[in-house]
């Protein structure tokens, strides 16, 4: 008779999302930034690490954001119950994951390209993701943040972008106080906009 039962509401919830393909994608960011962050060239110079720090946290942010889109939207809106708790632990859950497992990756000088910055990339890259999918959908929630951080990457070499804390964050060392304080205002703010408003709603194909 158990075997017949019908799944629980969260296993639903969870199918419906992907999200056990989301962990097993950021269980795969992780193991990869692992590999490469533990290569001698990049243990021993810690700004060989820059690419990590940008590459790392767009891929989980892209598992996450594509992780938000909901093919039933019309009867999460109509439903008796609210659904922004769901969407709320859905995003925090996630995002607490991504950047713990990302953070373990990258082994020593955590004040300088090391933990502490990967979990400000994450947090605000997937800010910056949950507020693209609110806008434009979650299937295209990744594009913005991949733009941003492309940019700011690419152009990292010219010191006065690099010296820019505030535009610039992702490429910043670890502590700075103005990198921190935009990436937790991204995360605030996708976090709070998309557990309110929830990804846009997408029209079918076809």
């Amino acid at each position: 008779m158990n075997a017949l039962r019908p799944p629980g509401p969260l296993v639903l919830y969870a199918r419906s999302r992907a999200l056990p393909v989301t962990v097993a994608a950021l269980a795969c960011a992780a193991l990869l930034t692992l590999w490469a962050a533990s290569r001698p060239e990049t243990y021993l110079d810690p700004y060989r690490r820059v690419p990590l720090l940008s590459l790392a946290p767009l891929l989980a942010s892209a598992a996450i954001g594509v992780s938000l889109h909901s093919s039933t939207r019309d009867l999460d809106d109509t439903a008796v119950r609210p659904w922004w708790p769901r969407r709320l632990a859905h995003l925090l859950v996630l995002s607490v994951l991504a950047a713990l497992l990302l953070a373990l990756a990258v082994p020593g000088h955590a004040e300088v390209f090391g933990a502490a910055a990967m979990v400000r990339n994450t947090l605000g890259a997937v800010g910056l993701t949950a507020v693209s999918a609110v806008v434009f959908g979650a299937r295209a929630s990744w594009l913005p943040t991949t733009l941003y951080f492309s940019g700011v990457y690419l152009s990292a070499s010219a010191p006065r972008v690099r010296n820019e804390t505030v535009l610039a964050w992702p490429v910043q060392t670890g502590p700075q106080p103005g990198a921190w304080a935009v990436a937790l205002a991204l995360f605030v703010t996708g976090l709070a906009l998309c557990a309110v408003r929830g990804a846009r709603p997408e029209r079918p194909r076809g």
